[in-house]
């Protein structure tokens, strides 16, 4: 009897949500930024005197950030075969993530092996096997709350890295608007959404990396966007962004009028700045570069 397969953020409803929260949030530009500053320079050394480079991106959505890093490490050594595994649970966000392959000329030489699954799903699979793909560089974007057991997923994906390989985790940072609003309110959050295992920011890897004693690079990714129309009710465009941030498919419908309140004086006073008649949501993000 097979497993049931594991469930992911990202199927239904929740994709729309996702691209619409990407508008308007400025997200992807602030990682591909860090991207931009950080990553020439790792990949620089990375692949030195490497006759092959294997990548492996875990829960990577669309592949938006993949494209653009696969771009980077071509251009770091044009004449070396470069190999890109992907794991992803959602079947939609992953035919986005291939149609974007197809139309990106630079990416057609790489070999593509995907594995559409949860990142839980693909560790069975690769433990049972008994066949461990190393890899020289991995990533995992904005994916370990779906994840059962931190601490282990960081130590599995770390023992994939081949000798001066590198594991990039970007995730929340700790005390930014994400972290104050899924934390205080846990338990109503949670209860609608089973999906995310449990919310964790930048402080929750830290402590993980310290427990296991790995070494690691920490740079900061700083990101706000303005969530003003999400207190106007009748806004669609507050609606669909506080749908996003709460993981509900209705937000004034998932909640009683007394949590939407309290959820949206917090928003308000404690995850945001006002200025200029916006309120800006404070979504500062860590990048984490865990050493092989």
């Amino acid at each position: 009897m097979t497993a049931e397969p594991t469930h992911t953020c990202y199927e239904g409803h929740t994709v729309p949500n996702f691209q619409f929260y990407l508008e308007h949030s400025g997200e992807h530009e602030a990682m591909l930024q860090c991207v931009q500053n950080v990553l020439p320079g790792e990949f620089t050394r990375i692949g030195a005197g490497k006759s092959s480079l294997d990548v492996l991106g875990v829960g990577s959505g669309g592949g938006e950030m993949d494209v653009h890093m696969l771009s980077l490490l071509q251009s770091a050594f044009p004449a070396v075969p470069i190999t890109a595994d992907i794991v992803e649970g959602s079947s939609k966000l992953t035919d986005n993530f291939k149609a974007l392959v197809a139309k990106t000329a630079n990416l057609q030489k790489i070999p593509f092996n995907w594995h559409i699954m949860h990142s839980g799903d693909y560790e069975k699979q690769v433990k049972a096997k008994g066949d461990m793909k190393k890899f020289d560089f991995i990533h995992m974007i904005q994916m370990i709350y779906y994840v059962d057991n931190l601490g282990e997923t960081i130590k599995f994906y770390q023992s994939l890295l081949k000798k001066n390989g590198r594991l990039m985790i970007i995730i929340e940072a700790g005390n930014s608007g994400w972290d104050i609003l899924w934390k205080t309110f846990a338990n109503e959050l949670h209860q609608c959404n089973d999906a995310i295992k449990e919310y964790r920011s930048s402080n929750e890897v830290i402590a993980c990396l310290k427990n296991q004693g790995l070494k690691y690079d920490e740079h900061p990714v700083p990101n706000s966007f303005d969530i003003i129309e999400c207190f106007n009710p009748s806004s669609e465009t507050g609606q669909r962004l506080l749908n996003f941030m709460t993981a509900q498919e209705n937000f004034h419908e998932s909640f009683t009028p007394e949590i939407r309140a309290s959820m949206l004086d917090l928003l308000r006073d404690k995850c945001s700045t006002e200025k200029d008649g916006k309120v800006f949501f404070n979504s500062d993000l860590k990048c984490f570069l865990v050493h092989g």
